[in-house]
């Protein structure tokens, strides 16, 4: 058996509803590596708003904010913030446009009061349609923020807006999509939506390349396992690309396979099946 590495995404992937992580996931990880394997995160979160149970599963290391940041070990690979001058124009949009947001430093997330609010609530109500009886292994409430006022706007990894608006994605990329990186996000919003903004070129596909350069390894030996629309570039460089079977059906359509859901052992079938466990 060669020696494989993964990336895998976090919510969605590893975590269901946010708060719940299959005891079969934590297996599999543990075993692909005991068997000399690499598993590596490749999440939009910020490294600063991993949650504490997802991080103890133990990985080699994490490509955080969609590429912008990755690590491998005790060294940090790629360090890709936005310039200070494309932070602004975001924030001058999002004002002009209406639009509520939050901003990733690769510490963590940053929004205003106002904002803070919403997303809390939001969860509440999301978190309240799910069976009380479900297991939680991980519970996970809404972000940590931090105070938008406080943040360094030279560390800026990546934007998240939320919106009623159902075109809200349609419309930062007719209005950003010249310098920006805009994808729909996976919050489950409904009657509106939510997406993630990002400097073009920084992407998770973009930041594994860096990475696998600096472990001098091989596209042909990845897999990414992921089902939210900022998973695309890494199916793309991965030699396998799995989607998620809670992922979309155009998601899916992307991928080279498609494993189970989250709630259903999809990592760890997925694992099985390609051969790490």
């Amino acid at each position: 058996m060669r020696p494989r590495i993964a990336f895998l995404d976090v919510d969605g992937t590893i975590l269901d509803h946010g708060r719940t992580v299959q005891s079969s996931t934590v297996e599999a990880v543990r075993a692909a590596r005991a068997a000399g394997h690499l598993v590596y995160l490749s999440t939009g979160r910020s490294a600063g708003d991993i949650h504490p149970d997802v991080a103890a599963i133990g990985f080699d290391g994490a490509i955080t904010n969609g590429g912008a940041y990755a690590t491998s070990g005790d060294d940090l690979v790629v360090s890709d913030p936005m310039p200070r001058d494309a932070v602004e124009r975001l924030q001058e949009w999002f004002a002009e446009a209406g639009i509520p947001y939050f901003l990733q430093t690769n510490d963590g997330v940053y929004a205003s009061a106002e904002v803070r609010a919403m997303v809390a609530d939001f969860v509440r109500q999301w978190q309240s349609r799910i069976a009380p009886d479900e297991p939680q292994t991980a519970p996970q409430g809404p972000p940590r923020f931090r105070d938008l006022a406080d943040i360094d706007r030279d560390a800026v990894a990546k934007a998240v807006f939320v919106s009623n608006d159902r075109d809200a994605v349609a419309r930062a990329t007719d209005a950003l999509g010249d310098r920006f990186h805009v994808v729909p996000g996976s919050m489950p919003l409904p009657g509106g939506t939510n997406g993630e903004i990002g400097i073009r070129g920084t992407t998770k596909g973009a930041a594994i390349e860096t990475l696998l350069a600096h472990l001098g390894r091989s596209a042909e030996d990845a897999i990414g396992i992921g089902d939210s629309w900022n998973d695309v570039e890494m199916f793309e460089v991965c030699g396998v690309g799995i989607a998620m079977g809670n992922a979309d059906e155009e998601l899916k359509a992307l991928a080279d396979d498609v494993t189970t859901s989250v709630s259903d052992h999809g990592v760890a079938n997925a694992f099985a099946t390609h051969g790490l466990i």
